[in-house]
């Protein structure tokens, strides 16, 4: 186990490495890890995490209660504390606002797409928590209905969480969403994303050990009822994945390209409008040439 010292030293890099990024700004952000069985160490609040000390760090106990450090805890403990009081595997939380995958949050949309194999057989999926008010007993209310089942999510117009072994795994899974953002991102304004089919999903979830990677939980076998339950209140207990059945073909082109033949919207597993408006590169060029143009 690694010492205090190291830990507070890990704290500190870790911040950088998030300012350096761009994942937070200003004193955004907050990052924490297991100091023991009973005890945190935790960011203080109203510090830049790109210019944090060692010395810096407050130490709690697993109710909150401060128990060293001459600043106050993050002002988002209450998230930190309970994604620790359901997660007994976690040693370390990670909070930013990495602009692209944040894009997705306050636009509502979950990346939960079967895109890419590396985030399948990590991550799974990143859901959206319902948003919450900054810094108040909300927000743990809304991780916890994803984060026995997930090691990262979004946060409704806010943010970014993501959790680990250690504080450098909790950082990398919050580089992963990010990276993840910005590829689904480029995708859609291209105006296709070829899926991995359903079967592909299996496949790799079943790689997952053969890689050494241990899952909170199993991708969804009916996405769609995990989905009822989840509106109906009930927590995940399995990660939602959108992939389509490939018969027989491991990728399957989504067509969002605009053309005259092509739907707009893209299809979900049960071939129903997603909701989610695409426009391709060029028509997203004219809406804005035009808007430019009423402005003056």
């Amino acid at each position: 186990m690694s010492t205090e010292p190291q830990l507070r030293a890990d704290i500190v890099e870790v911040g950088r490495r998030m300012y350096a990024r761009g994942y937070t700004a200003s004193n955004d952000g907050n990052i924490s890890v297991r100091l023991g069985t009973d005890r945190l160490l935790m960011t203080p609040k109203s510090v830049c995490k790109g210019f944090m000390a060692a010395e810096m760090m407050c130490i709690t106990d697993l109710e909150g209660r401060k128990l060293q450090g001459d600043r106050d805890p993050s002002s988002e403990m209450l998230m930190h504390l309970e994604v620790y009081r359901q997660r007994p595997d976690v040693q370390a939380v990670v909070h930013a606002h990495p602009p692209i995958a944040t894009g997705f949050a306050v636009a509502g949309i979950p990346l939960d797409r079967a895109v890419l194999a590396e985030v399948l057989t990590t991550l799974g999926s990143v859901p959206i928590a319902e948003y919450a008010t900054p810094s108040t007993r909300e927000l743990p209310d809304a991780v916890r209905k994803y984060i026995k089942a997930h090691d990262g999510m979004l946060l409704a117009n806010h943010g970014a969480l993501t959790v680990g072994a250690d504080l450098f795994a909790a950082y990398y899974k919050m580089e992963t969403i990010e990276h993840f953002a910005k590829i689904s991102l480029v995708a859609r304004l291209l105006g296709r994303e070829n899926l991995i089919a359903r079967e592909e999903v299996d496949r790799l979830q079943g790689l997952r050990g053969t890689y050494g990677i241990k899952a909170p939980a199993p991708i969804c076998a009916d996405p769609s009822e995990a989905l009822a339950l989840l509106d109906a209140g009930d927590p995940a207990s399995c990660q939602v994945v959108q992939a389509p059945q490939g018969d027989g073909h491991r990728l399957v082109p989504d067509s969002v390209l605009g053309g005259d033949d092509l739907p707009r919207v893209a299809a979900n597993p049960k071939g129903e409008a997603d909701g989610e408006f695409r426009l391709t590169y060029r028509e997203l060029s004219a809406l804005i040439a035009d808007a430019v143009k009423s402005l003056r």
